[in-house]
């Protein structure tokens, strides 16, 4: 199964994709706590891509991707921003209290715990984000 989602770099959109994948967890019987997921883990890639990946105010594509085979679920996110590989942003220091840490990299930290695997390319000028979960 196979669901390809466009969207443009506008912050609006993220309702509209996260809509889109809750009518997704129904048709392939997901699950809320799946589906919530899901979306938390899109819209803090996705709100990463609309407000950081490009330079210039003109109209981008997004790109997602959300397959389900035998039991592993892979959202791949493809946009033609800057490059960025989230995976190798260091994890915040947890340990210390709030007003003590970093700025940032949260998000990228929460999606690392969510999903089983964070993998990121670099391909023909894009970057292509893929996540899986074994569900």
């Amino acid at each position: 199964m196979e669901k390809i989602i466009r969207i443009t770099n506008d912050v609006e959109q993220l309702k509209a994709l996260a809509q889109k994948v809750e009518e997704l967890g129904d048709e392939w019987q997901l699950g809320m706590a799946l589906v919530t997921n899901i979306n938390l883990v899109l819209e803090e890639a996705v709100s990463n891509i609309i407000f950081y990946a490009f330079d210039d105010k003109q109209q981008h594509n997004i790109d997602i991707t959300i397959t389900m085979n035998n039991k592993k679920l892979t959202i791949q996110i493809e946009d033609g921003g800057k490059p960025f590989d989230p995976t190798k942003k260091t994890p915040p220091d947890t340990t210390l209290p709030a007003e003590e840490r970093e700025i940032g990299g949260l998000g990228i930290f929460l999606m690392g715990k969510i999903m089983d695997e964070l993998d990121y390319q670099r391909k023909d000028e894009k970057n292509i984000l893929t996540l899986r979960k074994t569900i």
